[in-house]
């Protein structure tokens, strides 16, 4: 495994106290690999005060921005894949292109997405 890339389920996850999501952020934080989270997905699960475990989350990861250059490649997979979420997508994509694992709480599109692109992603649920 290269790395990881959170969706916003696994961040939910981390909010609601999941013991597998906590055990794959400790491992990764005990072998220096730091998450990716895209910043679709920080918007999508942030409520502000209320997430204080999802901000001791984002104390060790990475927030990747999406470039123009990506949101095209984010575009094109929509239309591959009929899935109309961008920010799942956005999730797919990067982590395809890192070669990260996903944690994810929604294997189905993940898998959608991959398929569309004609790729593997590593799945791990939450």
């Amino acid at each position: 495994m290269k790395g990881i890339t959170y969706d916003t389920g696994a961040l939910i996850a981390a909010e609601k106290g999941d013991r597998r999501f906590w055990a794959m952020h400790y491992w990764a934080a005990a072998t220096k690999e730091y998450p990716t989270v895209p910043a679709g997905v920080l918007a999508e699960a942030w409520r502000g005060s209320k997430s204080a475990q999802i901000a001791r989350v984002l104390k060790t990861c990475r927030i990747e921005d999406l470039t123009e250059e990506q949101a095209q490649k984010v575009g094109t997979l929509i239309g591959k894949s009929g899935l109309n979420d961008p920010v799942d997508v956005t999730v797919a994509e990067g982590a395809m292109r890192r070669g990260d694992s996903v944690v994810t709480s929604n294997r189905a599109h993940m898998e959608q997405i991959a398929h569309a692109a004609g790729k593997q992603l590593n799945i791990l649920d939450v």
